[in-house]
């Protein structure tokens, strides 16, 4: 792959857990703390965030968020999905064939083309892997189609400082194979305690997708970086006092994607 060449001394923003040979799958992170010699934390309490104050720079303001969205982000095992999916004629040949040639052989980003596929709801659940003091290395976010089984996501969710994005991100990676899929989405407060989450950088060390296959040793790395490719979260509270989520993903000013979330504390 083309791109640029870097290392976790040089770019440490970026180092992020990388997929070898084979499928990633929803148990990616179990060889992952064996190698590194990290507990395993499963809890229905665990957030993507210890705390949601961590995402706090000079453009945002983390306490003027909605306390019922700072929950889903430090206790998100609490919540229970539901999900619909909506693409354009084009996207979903685009996205059927990128998951019935590529996703479903690395069980990973298995993206739901049709909201038939979402019919039977999909499956949520946070593992945090922590060092022998304690602290968390890790935070795993794992979501699965309940019909199929099959992966969605096997997402690592964390802080990143990228250093030209003057502040916090959060920093979400996909391990694939010999590789990841690393993004930095920019805190936004929105109106009535909204959330908004972009990542709307244009250039290398800004916010941004980040595409990084290993090269010889998996803290070197080729990387490109991909800015014509976009995605925007909208966190807010519905009239009815529901949290909900607008999740969309464009590529080239094009809407690939579009994902409605609704969330509520499991009963």
């Amino acid at each position: 792959m083309s791109g640029r060449a870097t290392d976790a001394r040089q770019s440490p923003w970026l180092d992020s857990p990388l997929g070898s040979r084979g499928a990633i799958g929803a148990q990616f992170y179990i060889p992952l703390a064996k190698r590194e010699k990290l507990s395993v934390f499963e809890s229905a309490d665990n957030g993507l965030l210890e705390s949601f104050e961590a995402l706090r720079r000079p453009d945002f303001e983390p306490n003027e968020v909605h306390p019922l969205i700072r929950e889903f982000y430090e206790h998100t095992s609490r919540f229970e999905f539901d999900v619909w999916s909506e693409a354009s004629p084009l996207s979903r040949l685009f996205l059927w064939v990128l998951t019935r040639f590529v996703s479903q052989s690395m069980d990973q980003l298995n993206f739901p083309v049709s909201s038939l596929e979402l019919a039977h709801g999909m499956s949520s659940g946070v593992v945090s892997l922590h060092r022998k003091d304690g602290t968390r290395a890790y935070t795993v976010w794992l979501r699965k189609l309940n019909a199929s089984g099959r992966m969605i996501y096997t997402e690592f969710c964390g802080i990143g400082k990228p250093p030209l994005s003057k502040g916090t991100c959060l920093k979400v990676s996909f391990p694939l194979p010999h590789g990841s899929s690393t993004v930095f989405l920019r805190p936004i407060n929105g109106e009535n305690g909204a959330f908004r989450l972009e990542s709307q950088g244009t250039v290398f060390g800004d916010s941004g997708f980040y595409r990084m296959v290993a090269s010889g040793s998996k803290k070197r790395w080729r990387v490109r970086y991909l800015a014509s490719l976009h995605e925007k979260l909208h966190l807010y509270i519905d009239p009815k006092g529901i949290l909900r989520t607008d999740h969309n993903i464009s590529f080239m000013g094009l809407t690939i994607l579009r994902l409605h979330y609704r969330m509520a504390r499991s009963s």
